[in-house]
């Protein structure tokens, strides 16, 4: 089911930002704690900095969305072939089939803190662009495009590297489908008579993984690789080389020295946790996120893509600097799967706790900034329920989708 006046709605968020980056001056978004943090401030950065200065927003989330759109068509011919080979297209398809590429693209462009975010002159929608470029070019089998976007994601930041699991995933396998036991008990279901040949192939072709595409993807992982490092090496010579730019990148990340206030839970922490304990809970916090890929790539291994949504929703709750921009991202990604989570329960919750969070944070940043009514108390609350907030989505999100699966076995068996 197509969207109706679809391409008027992307015109329309893409003026309604150019509008804001022309006439949104006295907005000062990019002084934001919750649009700006250390790692995607403009200031910090010499060229975007001077394309600031010109009022010049050099980015664009118009190619993101694009590139959303075709994965969530490529996730739904996946489906529509993995539902007709178990005879469910009616049952399923009865219910909910909507298009959920046009509804993802469209949720990423009218997300507000992607707006903010692009009018913010920020560098999370570049972040943003090489995860959506990794995540189609793995849908499509793209090795070379799958792995210019993973290596420029993890240069750019360095979370992204746990999405190597669901990219090998997804190149191995291919877009989502049910689980491999779905298939087995149709095929045992069903009499050799009545099963055509082509479900017979299909059902064969579902979970075969292809090895080539993965070995090349990881050659072209090596190419880029060290492309990337052998340019900035080159750059860097002068000031320090590669050592000297992973210390400042990849340890700034780590080790949490800017404690400035953001989104998050981790600036406030550190900020009141003895010094003789820093390093116990900074090994504590990022091996939380490592400790979580294991057993989602496990029980979540048939649908990739679904898994790649849920690794960039934990890492935005997770990450030492969080900004509004990584909520944007896993909230367009999440509009993939609006067939599959369309029975989602706390929706009416979700939807204006995002909202009453959006509102209070710039309140009680200036109740405690500027007014001095407040404390730092008053800002970490509202960081507080927004991750809070975020682990409820993670969780019924992919409650949701075991459900779905379990329905799908069900009709199966019946």
């Amino acid at each position: 089911m197509a969207i109706r006046y679809y391409w008027p709605m992307v015109a329309a968020a893409v003026g309604f930002r150019l509008v804001l980056v022309l006439f949104g001056g006295d907005l000062h978004l990019a002084s934001r704690p919750e649009v700006s943090t250390p790692l995607t401030s403009l200031r910090r950065l010499a060229e975007g900095y001077w394309l600031n200065q010109a009022s010049m927003s050099p980015y664009s989330d118009f190619l993101a969305a694009m590139l959303i759109r075709a994965t969530g068509r490529r996730l739904q011919m996946s489906r529509n072939r993995s539902l007709k080979s178990l005879d469910l297209t009616k049952a399923v398809n009865s219910s909910a089939n909507v298009s959920a590429g046009d509804i993802a693209s469209l949720i990423y462009l009218w997300n507000p803190w992607a707006i903010v975010t692009c009018v913010g002159s920020c560098t999370s929608p570049i972040e943003n662009l090489m995860v959506v470029i990794m995540i189609y070019g793995a849908c499509s089998r793209l090795a070379p495009l799958t792995a210019f976007g993973y290596v420029m994601a993890t240069h750019l930041s360095l979370y992204p590297a746990i999405l190597i699991v669901p990219v090998i995933l997804l190149l191995g396998y291919g877009p989502d489908a049910p689980p491999a036991k779905v298939f087995l008990l149709k095929s045992s279901s069903a009499s050799k008579s009545d099963m055509s040949e082509y479900e017979k192939q299909t059902s064969l072709k579902v979970r075969r993984f292809s090895r080539i595409t993965v070995l090349n993807f990881i050659f072209w992982l090596f190419i880029w690789s060290c492309y990337v490092l052998l340019l900035s090496s080159i750059i860097l010579k002068k000031v320090g080389g590669l050592n000297e730019m992973f210390e400042k990148t990849y340890g700034f990340i780590l080790t949490v020295k800017d404690l400035s206030p953001n989104i998050g839970v981790l600036w406030y922490f550190f900020a009141e946790v003895f010094d003789f304990f820093r390093s116990f809970f900074l090994i504590v916090f990022n091996m939380n996120i490592i400790f979580v890929v294991l057993p989602l790539a496990i029980r979540l291994k048939h649908r990739p893509c679904f898994l790649a949504f849920v690794y960039t929703a934990i890492v935005a709750m997770l990450k030492s600097y969080p900004s509004a921009g990584d909520s944007a991202l896993y909230l367009g990604l999440l509009g993939l799967f609006a067939n599959e989570l369309a029975e989602m329960q706390f929706t009416f919750f979700l939807f204006f706790g995002y909202i009453g969070v959006s509102l209070l944070s710039p309140v009680m940043h200036n109740l405690w900034i500027w007014r001095g009514t407040g404390n730092a108390n008053f800002y970490f609350a509202t960081g507080l329920a927004y991750t809070c907030l975020q682990t409820v989505l993670v969780v019924e999100s992919v409650g949701s989708m075991i459900k779905h699966d379990r329905k799908l076995r069900l009709l199966v068996t019946s």
